[in-house]
């Protein structure tokens, strides 16, 4: 099992890069990358075998590796699934949606319908119901909330998911009204 990478990005894309380690390219299909061409970059890894290929997919964190692996353990989601969910927000803010029981933030995940989603609330709830108190679960299922309102508004005017996530990044946190987080992406946008 490859469960850790650490290489040189000598190609990449939306979804995948290749990363170049003692020699070896491998592809690694991962959330996004801040990173350019030729930066050294590490990644914890989960390989997917299947009948026709082996899938590594890659995480920057080992909270989003485990949290990925939680969620592809429940039938009806995959990897891309997997990945779908993960690229909503933080694992922290995920699983307190989970724990919450909160399931319509999972449906914004193409491929993921009312019955899956529920199924991933229903298997893994107790597994994170440890999490902090009832305020953190609604503070936490809000922020997801606004943080895919922008990204869909941002999607809605003709920038790409990746552009939206990335200018989201920039905004400070204490900023919670969605218009006002809206403006801010289409500036950092309007930078590059």
């Amino acid at each position: 099992m490859i469960a850790y990478l650490k290489g040189k990005i000598i190609f990449k894309n939306e979804k995948f890069i290749i990363l170049l380690c003692s020699g070896i390219g491998y592809k690694v299909f991962i959330l996004s990358c801040e990173d350019k061409i030729n930066d050294e970059v590490e990644f914890f890894t989960y390989l997917n075998v299947k009948e026709d290929a082996l899938n590594l997919y890659g995480f920057a964190s080992y909270k989003e590796l485990d949290l990925f692996e939680h969620l592809i353990s429940i039938s009806g989601i995959g990897p891309k699934a997997g990945l779908g969910i993960l690229s909503l927000a933080d694992p922290e803010t995920i699983k307190v949606a989970i724990a919450k029981g909160d399931s319509s933030i999972l449906t914004r995940v193409s491929g993921i319908g009312k019955k899956t989603a529920e199924r991933v609330v229903l298997e893994l709830r107790n597994k994170f119901s440890n999490l902090d108190s009832d305020d953190m679960l609604q503070e936490k299922s809000k922020e997801i909330n606004d943080h895919t309102d922008v990204v869909e508004a941002l999607i809605g005017l003709g920038y790409s998911s990746q552009q939206a996530k990335k200018a989201l990044v920039n905004i400070p946190a204490e900023i919670k009204d969605v218009s006002e987080r809206i403006k801010m992406a289409l500036k950092e946008i309007g930078k590059k």
